[in-house]
């Protein structure tokens, strides 16, 4: 026997096409939501793996910082260091200085003349203040100092006559420069 099929052929295959189109969107919207879902897992397991980075990266840079600390206050502690002990190698080397001028100074003394009441030391300056009988003495004592080792120029800063337990006598003030080294 014959079929013969009154639809139209065209309804059957409209609906084939919606058929073969649902099929198409239903796998493309589960090819989708495995891609977002296959996206999001490999987006959660690399944020997860920079964060334990990062939490080591902390770790790592809490020892560090208390190590660059460590570091930093032995820098502060050798300066300090150095700096007292170029002040005691100094102090070390020039700790026969005073004794050299004074004698020197007490060398250039004419003897039974010359009376120094003070003697003062300020860097390479040294103020000698004293008395004399004569501005002769004074100025023999003068040629003495600018004849020592230790000492570059003498000038006389002052010099009058006083009556001491009624004596006349010559008060003198000098300024010494100091060599250097």
């Amino acid at each position: 026997m014959i079929k013969i099929n009154l639809l139209p052929y065209w309804e059957h295959k409209k609906k084939e096409g919606i058929r073969k189109q649902i099929i198409f969107v239903s796998a493309s919207f589960v090819l989708f939501f495995i891609l977002i879902a296959s996206l999001h897992v490999y987006m959660t397991m690399t944020v997860n793996t920079l964060e334990r980075k990062v939490k080591l990266s902390e770790n790592r840079l809490a020892i560090l910082t208390k190590i660059t600390g460590d570091v930093n206050k032995f820098k502060r502690d050798k300066a300090i260091m150095i700096k007292k002990l170029t002040i005691i190698d100094n102090l070390e080397k020039n700790r026969m200085d005073p004794i050299y001028l004074l004698d020197e100074i007490a060398r250039s003394i004419p003897a039974g003349k010359i009376w120094l009441t003070s003697v003062s030391q300020k860097d390479v300056v040294v103020r000698l203040r004293g008395m004399s009988m004569s501005n002769s003495d004074i100025a023999l004592f003068m040629i003495n100092l600018k004849m020592a080792r230790h000492i570059k120029s003498v000038d006389l800063v002052s010099s009058k006559q006083i009556n001491y337990s009624n004596v006349k006598l010559m008060d003198f003030s000098l300024s010494c420069t100091l060599k250097k080294g």
